[in-house]
């Protein structure tokens, strides 16, 4: 009887060794080959004066396999652990903000936005502007903006100082901004201005990047009954412990605030942004006191907190025992959610870029991750196949050599199967 046992024992075990050498495999890895040429391409930048510094993160199955900082800023070195400008990353956060009330039955996705925001009822598009006194008419819209279209940037909506020049200039004239402020002003009075100006178009007609995340900021204050600063803080931040994330940065931190870079429009090269760049904006909008929670651009944060942030994402909605989300919501956020609307290669989701099959084939990386990045030169991502977060921070606007992420991305996926 012995001997009768042992033998299927031993084979269970062999079967069990070959099992776990073959998942072992197959588990994707970032070699120390492509940790040498991720490190060489950064100071390739460097050296070249393309950029100053460099920040970048890469965890695998929630663990870190790549953390490090290159360069030098004013005053000090670009550290792991400084607190960075992330602009839209922030748009991530407001994103899953909404879909959070969704899973409350608070709000849904197809509501009108006019339900909660009232000033967006019975909207209208541009349809004749004249550029030498910004006076325009307008036509009546066929229906409402929705949630929906809010987080897909379907809605109409433009970006102030960085969308079309007729949007611009209309923005500007009611001081509404992109979310960079230098004056004290407050989310409620910008939206509720917003709600009375033109559309560039029909509501679902087309992609166009847009104030819609400043505007779902604004709703999730009607909905939930607190400002977006609390509302992020009570229910995103503190449970999943990111105690590097502000809109307004406090002043015993204040040290750890990366440094930020423009180019010199004619000579390129790479010098400190000062106030005064980007005509109403202000670099120092972190610690200026000005109030104003933009849902679309208004954070500051480290790569370790926002990898938190992403590595919830990447579990489902769940992060050390506490759900924030969830697993449906998650799931439609990440996937094509605009249906045949153009957008390159890839799709769009509620709040993210998705790869698509033929989008995978550019630089190898998985069908099914979805990301985006931040106006001073940021880029994150997700990859679900690959139990992946990635991110890579430049502090930098604009960025000549802007290829740096997709390079990144190639280096990433070298060898991936």
């Amino acid at each position: 009887m012995k001997k009768l046992f042992f033998f299927p024992l031993l084979f269970l075990l062999f079967t069990c060794r070959i099992t776990t050498a073959q998942t072992s495999s197959n588990t994707f890895t970032v070699s120390e080959k492509k940790i040498r040429l991720i490190d060489q391409l950064f100071k390739q930048y460097l050296d070249s004066g393309w950029i100053k510094g460099i920040t970048a993160n890469i965890a695998i199955d929630g663990k870190t396999v790549y953390n490090k900082a290159f360069g030098h800023q004013v005053g000090r070195p670009f550290k792991t652990d400084d607190i960075l400008r992330i602009a839209s990353q922030t748009k991530a956060i407001t994103s899953v903000a909404v879909m959070m009330l969704v899973d409350e039955g608070k709000i849904s996705l197809d509501d009108p936005i006019s339900k909660y925001l009232p000033t967006f009822k019975n909207p209208r598009i541009l349809d004749q502007f004249n550029p030498k006194d910004t006076t325009y008419t307008t036509k009546a819209a066929r229906h409402e903006i929705t949630i929906r279209e809010l987080l897909t940037h379907t809605s109409g909506l433009g970006y102030a100082q960085i969308g079309s020049p007729e949007m611009q200039a209309i923005y500007a004239k009611a001081d509404i901004s992109a979310g960079f402020v230098d004056h004290k002003k407050l989310l409620k009075t910008d939206m509720d201005k917003l709600g009375q100006l033109p559309l560039s178009f029909e509501p679902g007609q087309k992609w166009q990047y847009s104030l819609g995340m400043d505007v779902l900021g604004r709703l999730v204050e009607i909905a939930s009954g607190l400002n977006l600063d609390q509302f992020f803080r009570e229910r995103i931040f503190i449970p999943l412990g990111m105690n590097d994330t502000y809109f307004a940065l406090p002043k015993n931190k204040q040290p750890r605030l990366s440094s930020v870079y423009t180019e010199d429009p004619k000579t390129k090269a790479v010098i400190p942004w000062v106030d005064g760049t980007v005509k109403g904006s202000s670099i120092n909008y972190p610690i200026n006191e000005n109030g104003y929670f933009a849902g679309g651009a208004g954070l500051v944060s480290t790569a370790k907190d926002y990898g938190a942030f992403l590595q919830m994402l990447l579990n489902g909605g769940e992060y050390n025992g506490k759900r924030i989300l969830s697993q449906n919501s998650v799931t439609l956020m990440t996937k094509n959610q605009i249906g045949s609307i153009p957008f390159g290669d890839n799709y769009f989701g509620l709040g993210f870029e998705v790869v698509s099959d033929k989008g995978s084939k550019k630089l190898g990386q998985t069908a099914g991750s979805y990301g985006w990045g931040g106006f001073f030169g940021s880029t994150y991502w997700v990859d679900p196949k690959k139990k992946m977060v990635a991110q890579i921070y430049v502090q930098q606007s604009p960025l000549s050599h802007g290829q740096l992420p997709n390079q990144f991305k190639a280096l990433i996926y070298q060898d991936a199967k």
